[in-house]
């Protein structure tokens, strides 16, 4: 079981963006410290009362010259934002920088001010989104590479540095569209998911995956993160009421934001996960002593076959520092030791 941090690097109101990311720094030093396997940086634009990191690269980039061991990996890059050579680029030097910890998480976003605000029509994501993961990956196994698609032209380009892993870092696909699963599952790529639909409908796109994924010929069992909110107190009671102002206030922008859904597909999704009774909304995250925490994961293991997780310790954004903390150590001191 691979246990990972994931943020955005949350906006904590009254915060500068200043105070933001020295909070959020520290906390990956700290997840360091504590054994966690990976820190997983999202990507986020244009949404102020949301979250600071625009470029997860860059924050993977950072967070590697402060420490010497935890997975640097990237929850997502929403590819088709970018010029696929230039993230190819900058992915192999993060690769170089990091000695090694790159961990290559792409996807498309569900929501569409990003795409807006960079003037990309999200009507070709889909397309945008494979060749730019084609273009990538000829960039770093190629020299040179020449590609010809609908939307990238290149001919005879060697790219430097290539990265330092062999053949590239390991690439994982968020999946959360149903169409996705079995198409990911085609390409045998690992996948990132969320419980955002009811568990007899993730288990059956999980099979689709599975199912896709051996007819391509790709062995071995299905390899699935499972992103979700988290927070480990000392007893339940604490563990249900700290973060339920914060994770509220983050549906309420959810619904707040739903007009910029990319899709009806996405805008049905989100819609249903933000009308939501807090009581509901228990039931898809991982609150509680360090025993229920242990219990819940579990638990998504046997249903969904999980192999590893990326937890928002800081669901909403808004918990005291130090409780995100204190909940962080708890995790490492009485959770993971349960899954080694």
């Amino acid at each position: 079981m691979d246990f990972g941090l994931f943020s955005m690097f949350s906006a904590r109101e009254g915060s500068s963006q200043s105070q933001i990311f020295d909070e959020w720094f520290g906390l990956v030093r700290l997840a360091e410290d504590a054994g966690l396997d990976t820190f997983w940086f999202g990507e986020s634009h244009f949404r102020p009362n949301r979250a600071v990191m625009a470029s997860p690269l860059i924050g993977a980039s950072a967070a590697s010259s402060m420490t010497s061991r935890i997975g640097m990996g990237l929850a997502v890059q929403v590819l088709p934002l970018a010029n696929p050579l230039r993230v190819a680029e900058e992915a192999a030097m993060v690769d170089h920088i990091s000695q090694g910890r790159l961990l290559f998480g792409v996807g498309r976003s569900s929501f569409i001010e990003s795409y807006h605000g960079y003037n990309v029509d999200y009507a070709e994501s889909r397309s945008l989104f494979f060749e730019s993961l084609e273009v990538i990956q000829k960039a770093w196994t190629e020299s040179p590479f020449s590609y010809h698609g609908e939307h990238f032209n290149y001919d005879g380009v060697d790219l430097v540095p290539k990265p330092l892993q062999n053949p590239h870092p390991p690439i994982r696909v968020a999946v959360e569209s149903r169409e996705t699963f079995s198409l990911i599952g085609s390409l045998g790529f690992p996948i990132f998911i969320r419980h955002q639909m009811d568990i007899p409908e993730l288990k059956e796109l999980l099979d689709g995956y599975k199912e896709q994924r051996e007819l391509a010929g790709f062995t071995g069992p299905n390899d699935v993160i499972l992103q979700m909110a988290t927070y480990v107190g000392d007893t339940a009671e604490e563990a249900r009421s700290v973060p339920e102002a914060s994770t509220m206030r983050a549906r309420r922008l959810v619904r707040e934001s739903l007009s910029h859904a990319a899709d009806q597909e996405a805008y049905e999704r989100l819609k249903r996960i933000s009308e939501v009774t807090y009581e509901e909304v228990l039931t898809r995250v991982a609150y509680g002593t360090a025993e229920a925490v242990v219990e819940r994961i579990q638990w998504y293991q046997e249903e969904l076959g999980i192999t590893g997780v990326s937890l928002d310790m800081n669901p909403g954004g808004q918990l005291p520092h130090q409780k995100v903390v204190d909940s962080i150590k708890l995790l490492a001191d009485k959770v993971m030791p349960e899954f080694k």
